[in-house]
């Protein structure tokens, strides 16, 4: 699934849930490359829902989000689409 991020750095998400809500990828167009890789390396093989649950509302500097938590809206719509 393709997800445009919005108020960050990172304009788009690329994330691959199996049907048992393992993330089995994630990758980001834009933002910090060396933190959004460390991000997509550590959420590759956890729960979906755990991933979104720690990420969701993180914040950026004075940003209302992040790309953590634009990860855990991009999560949700995934889980969304496989219901």
């Amino acid at each position: 699934m393709d997800y445009r991020t919005r108020g960050t750095c990172s304009t788009m998400i690329h994330i691959d849930i199996d049907k048992d809500h393992i993330i089995r990828s994630v990758s980001f167009d834009g933002g910090c490359n060396g933190n959004l890789k460390g991000i997509s390396t550590l959420v590759t093989g956890m729960k979906a829902e755990e991933v979104a649950d720690k990420l969701r509302g993180n914040t950026c500097g004075f940003k209302s989000t992040s790309c953590p938590d634009q990860l855990s809206k991009a999560i949700d719509a995934a889980l969304a689409q496989m219901a």
